[in-house]
């Protein structure tokens, strides 16, 4: 095996990394509305408030539910930079790959 495949499985791999990160970053974003949009209801709404807790529904505090809520939307803001790190990384990777195998190809073939 020469040097052009091996470039070509690893930028497969890095490929897959990254269809990966931009999955698990479209989860995290959609968990984030979903917490954005519960945060903003549960603010509009008055001091009688419940949650879902293995499908029974609870009465809760307000002031409890918004924090947690509020708690949730840092981390999975926090999620969301760490993905777009590494999908930064990621991008750049494929990017010198792609290069290094193009020119590679484009030497063996003169």
């Amino acid at each position: 095996m020469d040097i052009t495949e091996n470039k070509i499985q690893e930028l497969q791999v890095i490929e897959q990394n990254l269809q990966s990160i931009y999955a698990q970053k479209q989860a995290v974003q959609l968990e984030l509305n979903e917490t954005t949009n519960a945060l903003e209801e549960l603010k509009k709404s008055n001091d009688e408030v419940y949650r879902i807790i293995s499908g029974i529904m609870i009465k809760s505090n307000k002031g409890n539910l918004i924090k947690e809520l509020e708690e949730k939307s840092k981390l999975l803001d926090l999620r969301i930079k760490t993905l777009e790190k590494q999908e930064e990384i990621f991008e750049r990777k494929s990017s010198e790959y792609r290069k290094e195998v193009a020119e590679s190809m484009k030497n063996s073939k003169n």
